[in-house]
């Protein structure tokens, strides 16, 4: 089962034609998205990641309470990295980036998600989400009782978070 939710921010950033619609192809995807999904998704006993796990990741969970919080920390990026978009600067030196650019990452993010959900092995979640300083990508295995989810995703204020699963619908949630 494929479960797409997003909260009301994203939803009004990608406007009324709907997440499927607004999701970036993946031959359309940004060069650094479509390399990271060249590199394949590896499942290495209980933990997948985004191609062989890295040499600093350590073993999981390593200092996490679980594998989920690992793979978690292991898979996450920042999607601005990989994204031709401008990254300015408040006054106080915080990143500032544009609404639009919010939007292409948010589009971005939901493209490369629904492609590591339709290859990857086993149950998955995957979590993108954007706001005016950065936006990221993470994902983990589905595993009963274990998240880095809110139940409620309008919680995340200030977010445009999106939500693929690919297994359960229902994962449990404890905040990311």
């Amino acid at each position: 089962m494929l479960n797409i939710r997003l909260n009301d921010p994203a939803l009004d950033a990608l406007g009324p034609a709907g997440p499927l619609a607004a999701a970036m192809p993946v031959a359309r995807l940004a060069p650094g998205l479509r390399e990271i999904i060249a590199e394949g998704i590896v499942l290495t006993g209980e933990v997948i990641t985004l191609g062989d796990i890295p040499a600093w990741a350590g073993q999981p969970p390593g200092r996490y309470a679980d594998l989920t919080a690992w793979e978690g920390f292991v898979s996450g990026f920042h999607l601005e990295d990989h994204l031709p978009i401008e990254v300015g600067s408040s006054p106080d030196g915080a990143p500032v980036i544009s609404e639009a650019d919010q939007v292409l990452m948010l589009r971005h993010g939901l493209g490369f998600a629904l492609e590591i959900a339709r290859t990857a092995p086993v149950p998955i979640r995957c979590v993108v989400a954007t706001n005016s300083t950065n936006g990221t990508f993470r994902f983990h295995r589905a595993r009963p009782g274990e998240s880095w989810l809110g139940a409620d995703l309008d919680s995340y204020r200030g977010d445009k978070a999106i939500v693929v699963d690919r297994g359960p619908a229902t994962l449990g949630g404890t905040p990311w």
